[in-house]
């Protein structure tokens, strides 16, 4: 059983209702976009430029629909809302993609934490932290916030 159906499990018999079975893949997909979400919401407020660059970058990377993404997101919002420790879900996403992958969702992070036009400090130090989490050097950090706060978040990948 992996870790998030442990998870699910666990909030089941604590706060009721019934865990959903996810594919591997899925799995970390969600785990991601609850990552993303944490961040969107991490000044206390998810202001609407932040909700929609969100759904922006989870339908262009996780969903293949505008449905798909809303529904993702709700399930990750849910998600984050149990776990609230963004080093399991980080343990969850796993290192097998490469750093270019990792490179590649902290930029998504970056770009979620300014879509609003600033990044308070309490945002910066969160993306940071889940840049080191994700076993990224300075370096690698630095060149995803740039690439994410100048809104090209897939190019960090490639960097």
């Amino acid at each position: 059983m992996s870790l998030i159906a442990r998870l699910r499990a666990y909030a089941s018999d604590a706060f009721g209702g019934a865990p959903a079975v996810d594919a591997p893949a899925d799995e970390e997909h969600l785990a991601a976009t609850a990552l993303l979400v944490h961040v969107a919401r991490a000044d206390g407020v998810l202001a609407a430029p932040e909700a929609e660059r969100l759904s922006r970058l989870v339908r262009g990377r996780y969903a293949d629909s505008e449905e798909a993404a809303r529904a993702l997101i709700a399930r990750a919002t849910a998600f984050d809302a149990e776990t609230r420790d963004i080093a399991m879900l980080v343990e969850l996403i796993g290192r097998e993609g490469g750093e270019a992958e990792r490179v590649r969702l902290l930029a998504m992070a970056w770009s979620i934490a300014g879509a609003d036009g600033s990044v308070d400090e309490f945002e910066e130090a969160l993306v940071w932290r889940l840049g080191s989490l994700l076993g990224l050097a300075d370096g690698a950090i630095t060149r995803a916030r740039e690439e994410g706060l100048a809104g090209r978040e897939g190019a960090a990948a490639g960097a």
